[in-house]
């Protein structure tokens, strides 16, 4: 009967005692050796590391109220020193971790989107660097070649090299250009598109590259005076965004799934997919429909890879062209395994050439509505300026860029408020560089981010700068982003107080106006998160002797220095411009570069 034994201990004789206790050891042995092969060789091995991963980030805040309290003493200039995150947390993103997303439905991808956790969830440390983590190289050297080991990641290199996308090579990994359908280089495949595109001469300016893999496509774009947004989820590949970002290259972890792109209608000059794989005619074409919402009329579509004369795609491919003939986009060439489409200027034809049962989405639908909004099964309407921001009808770049678009007028005294917005931003730009003595202009500041950007002033003022700047309009403030698109620049929409969808260390500068006017609601006037977050989430956003501007009241930014002394930043409080109005001051910060100590790991 099992392990039950009933005679007397004295009749039990040493020899039977010695082989229960070696039975016992062996026992624990090779459990132990069990163990260790399903940690090593299964999946469950990867689930309990990012678990534990999880437990290590979450713990120090896991109560609430130590949470709460922990806030209140950093407001308060009372606490030191907020605490590190653990050594594994290096390229942490709040909003898309695979532990939990891990737990989501795929339907459609939505597991892969962003979803966040709740603020009381989410640990207060600061992410730090790898080991061995170096300053990033400058731009443009960088477009070719960074440090190993500021992300020492050889997935995609091992994978990928054949075809050009990346290689390892000493202490840096090198960019040769290449891409799947590339693998000569994007210089190549760019010269290909030109037959049959205006890339050149200023038509075109704004792209977006769908599923980009390390966006080498988007890097060489900017050599013709194109500004390509690159996205691609956090996938298998694990970083190829955070490869793009410290390349210079603009790029944001993304998913087309259940939701619209945080992006306003009508922003793309161009829009490309080199083998992204995105299934365009699934679920009654809705992922096509999402790029014609994004598509401005009179833009280019480029599709590279499958289904586009593939081998057993033949019904993929006639569907696809299907669809676009149903919104009557302009065939422009079939060439090998590329099609370009051309969108059309005047109103859809929808109800002339409809073989697929399409229909136009309802009057009430905003299309420039997109943060957390479903995707919709409609065609998008774009507003009644259509023919005004058309390809071909707007200013070419970069006579565009101080031209008020017609989109302004969204906005009561828009073309006024543009106007003046684009000559007070003239000046704050001459006082930042002359009298702050910001890196603003120099090689050392390249990805740049304006987390309250309007109209897009401030990043028009440093077009002449070998940098970009990634423009955040706030989804409780007016709608912008338009705006923004139609002036030539890129942007995406955001609620701050949640994550931003992009690893840690990918920005030089971040640069914010009004920063509780981002948290507070726009009806009550509460707070809806606390800056302690926010300013914890631009840490984590920020690059290692990278910089911050914050220009907002005297008695904010003297709470906000405390909350800079406890995140480790170096900061100082400067006048604004003379000729400004407002009682504004100005908040300089530097990240400095610190490591782990130890006891850290």
């Amino acid at each position: 009967m099992g392990h039950i034994n009933l005679t007397s201990p004295k009749q039990r004789n040493i020899p039977t005692r010695k082989w229960q206790l070696l039975d016992f050891v062996s026992m624990v042995f090779f459990a132990v050796v069990i163990l260790f092969f399903l940690l090593i060789f299964t999946p469950l091995g990867d689930s309990l590391a990012a678990s534990g991963s999880q437990a290590l980030i979450r713990s120090n805040t896991a109560d609430p109220k130590q949470r709460h309290r922990l806030i209140a003493l950093v407001e308060a200039g009372k606490h030191p020193q907020i605490e590190s995150c653990p050594a594994d947390t290096v390229d942490y993103m709040p909003c898309e971790d695979p532990t939990r997303n891990s737990q989501l439905s795929r339907e459609m991808n939505f597991y892969r989107e962003r979803h966040c956790p709740s603020p009381d969830e989410t640990s207060l440390c600061l992410i730090p660097a790898p080991q061995g983590y170096h300053v990033p190289i400058q731009w443009p050297e960088s477009l070719h070649k960074i440090w190993h080991e500021n992300m020492p990641y050889n997935k995609i290199a091992d994978r990928k090299g054949h075809q050009g996308w990346m290689k390892k090579d000493g202490p840096y990994f090198i960019f040769p250009g290449g891409g799947t359908m590339f693998p000569d280089g994007a210089t190549q495949y760019i010269a290909k598109l030109k037959q049959y595109i205006p890339i050149s001469g200023g038509v075109l300016r704004t792209a977006l590259d769908m599923g980009c893999g390390v966006a080498s496509f988007g890097g060489h774009l900017l050599e013709e005076g194109i500004l390509t947004l690159s996205f691609a989820p956090r996938d298998s590949h694990k970083s190829q965004i955070q490869f793009a970002l410290e390349r210079g290259i603009p790029a944001f972890v993304l998913m087309l799934g259940t939701r619209r792109l945080p992006f306003p209608a009508a922003s793309f000059d161009l829009m490309h997919c080199s083998r992204c794989l995105i299934p365009f005619t699934a679920y009654n074409a809705t992922y096509f429909m999402e790029v014609d919402r994004l598509l401005r009329p009179g833009g280019y579509l480029v599709i590279s890879g499958p289904p586009v004369q593939w081998p057993k795609q033949d019904k993929e491919w006639a569907d696809l062209q299907a669809v676009a003939r149903a919104l009557c986009y302009e065939l422009i060439v079939v060439d090998g395994n590329t099609v370009i489409w051309k969108k059309p200027i005047g109103d859809s034809c929808l109800q002339n050439q409809n073989e697929l049962g399409l229909e136009s989405c309802d009057e009430s639908d905003d299309p420039s509505s997109a943060w957390y909004v479903k995707l919709k099964k409609c065609v998008s309407q774009t507003t009644v300026i259509r023919e005004e921001i058309a390809v071909g009808t707007i200013p070419k770049w970069p006579q565009r860029l101080k031209q008020a678009p017609s989109r302004a007028t969204l906005i009561k005294n828009g073309y006024d408020i543009f106007e003046a917005d684009t000559r007070r931003w003239e000046r704050r730009i001459f006082y930042y560089k002359n009298s702050l003595n910001l890196k603003i202009g120099t090689p050392a500041v390249r990805n740049v981010m304006d987390m309250n950007a309007f109209f897009g002033g401030f990043a028009a003022g440093l077009t002449s700068d070998p940098l970009w700047v990634m423009n955040v309009v706030a989804d409780k403030k007016p709608s912008t982003l338009g705006v923004i698109y139609d002036r030539g620049l890129i942007g995406v929409y955001h609620d701050w107080c949640e994550p931003f969808s992009s690893y840690p260390r990918t920005y030089d500068f971040i640069h914010v106006v009004a920063i509780e006017s981002l948290i507070k609601d726009p009806v009550t006037g509460k707070h809806r998160c606390n800056l302690v977050d926010v300013m914890v989430e631009m840490d984590r956003l920020l690059r290692p002797q990278g910089s911050v501007v914050i220009r907002d009241s005297p008695e904010l930014l003297t709470k906000i220095n405390r909350i800079a002394d406890s995140v480790r930043w170096k900061s100082t409080i400067h006048n604004k411009e003379p000729e400004s109005q407002g009682r504004d001051r100005i908040l300089v910060a530097t990240k400095p570069l610190w490591t782990l100590t130890s006891s850290s790991h």
